[in-house]
């Protein structure tokens, strides 16, 4: 998505005027219309080569489904997704909870799509950031684990208490000038090394 709003959206729906509806609609919004599709094996095929900022879906469609072919796309490069269904269904949207941002009921209306577009794009974008956060978080524990096994190591073997123990850990990343979990790491390289020797 560019700063200025403009999306690239991909449209798919088995219905030739609703394809018509948002190729007249969505750039008079501000948006490109990058992919068109019919079925959903179309959708996925066309959002492969042309890589959206959003996709809008009919649910119902050949060959595959809408829901499936959005559960498709977001195995790789998650894309969010605004789902057209001829009625409100619950069961749906709980399915493709993290995918489909949006939901548009048929009719839709212009004034429901362009308020559907910036409802998708503002929830993929808090969704987006609680993902890398509870990654960040979950890389922060992951790292505290380890440099708690290289301490543990390095107690063991110079015979040092915790305290000691750490502030030589901290001291020798500082000296290198590198971060601690990659100090733990090492040694814990180091560790895995010693143990396969005695083991040979």
């Amino acid at each position: 998505m560019n700063s200025d709003g403009h999306l690239r959206i991909a449209v798919a729906d088995d219905e030739p005027e609703m394809l018509l509806f948002f190729r007249t609609l969505l750039p008079t919004l501000g948006h490109e219309v990058v992919a068109e599709a019919a079925t959903g094996r179309e959708l996925i095929e066309r959002c492969r080569a042309t890589r959206p900022d959003l996709v809008i879906t009919d649910v119902k469609m050949p060959e595959m489904d809408g829901l499936q072919a959005a559960a498709e796309l977001n195995r790789g490069e998650r894309v969010p997704v605004i789902l057209i269904t001829a009625h409100h269904d619950a069961d749906v949207l709980v399915k493709g909870a993290e995918y489909i941002m949006s939901y548009l009921a048929k009719p839709v209306k212009p004034v429901d799509l362009q308020a559907a577009t910036r409802l998708a794009m503002l929830r993929f974008t808090q969704a987006e950031a609680l993902a890398r956060e509870t990654a960040s978080l979950r890389q922060a524990l992951e790292d505290r684990k380890l440099i708690e096994r290289a301490k543990g190591a390095v107690m063991k073997r110079i015979g040092l208490d915790e305290e000691e123990a750490f502030r030589r850990l901290h001291r020798l990343a500082s000296d290198h000038n590198r971060k601690l979990v990659e100090v733990a790491r090492q040694i814990m390289a180091a560790e895995d090394v010693f143990r396969q020797l005695q083991e040979t």
